[in-house]
């Protein structure tokens, strides 16, 4: 029964990654609502249900669209992808839980994000503003142990990222900065520090790779929004456990 509800988990995700895709790319632009169905962004053909299958249809069409053969961005179906790996991931972990819907609405928040910030270098502020409500709802259900710790959290990540923006004169943005606060409200002060070392280390690694593989050079931006949605992935997954390690290591 296990593995039947992971397996339907993983294909609601397949699903719903699609959908996180579309949010993520339109959001910034505001053309979420330009069209009810989903359409080529270069030829705006409307598109078949043929062509909609997550994963599936960008195998099969080559990735490319059949009207115009425009490449596909292969970003769609990595995201669908690891939406439905991660929603199988999450109740395999967490089963039918409190847990099971704070990782599925981390999950939608942000897949869209990594995409927004990907595809146009932003954080949508009305990303955040949706699903703000939706995690200082689910803490007021389910708090932290103190409830205090939530707010310790997002205060002292509110602070530490404005300090680096001023140093760094915008080594790092605002989005950058409204992400780790919610992140921040959402663990608590000990688990933020965890989301934001783990953050820092997946940039810095990335960072290294493409200057090996691409040669680009130090000053390049990137964006940052994925690897703090990453951090916030392995903290919600494996938190407790790396916190653990490090206290049995160095306590």
């Amino acid at each position: 029964m296990n593995i039947l509800i992971t397996s339907v988990a993983l294909l609601y995700g397949l699903i719903f990654g699609s959908f996180f895709n579309v949010v993520g790319l339109r959001v910034p632009t505001q053309s979420l609502f330009d069209q009810n169905r989903s359409y080529c962004d270069t030829c705006e053909r409307t598109l078949t249900w043929k062509e909609l299958v997550p994963v599936w249809s960008f195998i099969i069409q080559r990735g490319r669209c059949k009207s115009c053969s425009q490449s596909i961005s292969p970003l769609y179906p990595i995201m669908e992808l690891a939406t439905g790996l991660l929603f199988a991931l999450t109740y395999y972990l967490t089963g039918f839980s409190s847990d099971l819907i704070l990782g599925l609405l981390l999950i939608a928040l942000i897949i869209p994000v990594t995409v927004s910030d990907i595809a146009h270098r932003r954080i949508p502020n009305r990303l955040l503003l949706f699903f703000g409500p939706l995690f200082i709802i689910y803490r007021i259900i389910y708090p932290l142990t103190p409830f205090w710790d939530s707010f310790l959290g997002a205060g002292f990540a509110f602070l530490l990222v404005f300090m680096i923006i001023l140093i760094s004169k915008g080594g790092m943005g605002v989005g950058d900065l409204k992400y780790y606060t919610l992140f921040g409200f959402i663990f608590g002060f000990s688990h933020f520090l965890l989301l934001f070392f783990l953050s820092t280390l997946y940039g810095a690694l990335y960072g290294v790779v493409m200057m090996k593989v691409k040669k680009v050079g130090r000053k390049t931006k990137i964006p940052f929004g994925p690897f703090i949605g990453l951090a916030a992935l392995t903290v919600f997954y494996f938190g407790d456990a790396l916190i653990q390690w490090y206290l049995n290591l160095f306590m």
